[in-house]
């Protein structure tokens, strides 16, 4: 990573800009339908953490997909851009947003047991289906961590 952990990137027409520092150089990718649905594939997405700003937000776009989290998107040319959790400010950022995404290693998949039978990846990765990711989420916030 460079110098100071903070990575830049955007989305496809240059609109929306942003600075962020990942927590580890990994990728992982939901299968939810809500992410498929979003990102037309799997959401292939790098945690964040809070470490995450956008440099100007007035083309960024929110939407609010669930009671827990919201989307961004650029509202010029309708990138993928982030998935984030409302009451943690948690940020998952889209890996192919990264000006250089070719850093990030792909080493986990969620909500497993939402991946349709069309596709599949050929590396091993680890596999949590969406009950184990939720208790893992709410494993972390009782412990303060979110």
């Amino acid at each position: 990573m460079e110098e100071s952990g903070k990575l830049t990137g955007g989305c496809l027409c240059g609109a929306v800009r942003f600075a962020a520092t990942p927590v580890k150089a990994e990728m992982d990718v939901c299968h939810c339908g809500m992410c498929r649905r979003w990102s037309g594939g799997t959401f292939m997405a790098v945690a964040c953490g809070t470490g995450f700003g956008v440099v100007d937000d007035s083309e960024l776009g929110l939407y609010r997909s669930s009671k827990w989290a919201e989307r961004g998107f650029c509202r010029r040319c309708g990138s993928t851009l982030f998935w984030r959790g409302v009451a943690d400010g948690h940020v998952a950022v889209s890996m192919q947003a990264f000006d250089d995404a070719s850093r990030f290693s792909f080493v986990e998949e969620i909500f497993i047991d939402e991946k349709p039978s069309t596709y599949s990846f050929a590396n091993e990765t680890r596999k949590m289906t969406g009950a184990e990711i939720m208790a893992a989420y709410a494993a972390k916030r009782e412990a303060g961590h979110g």
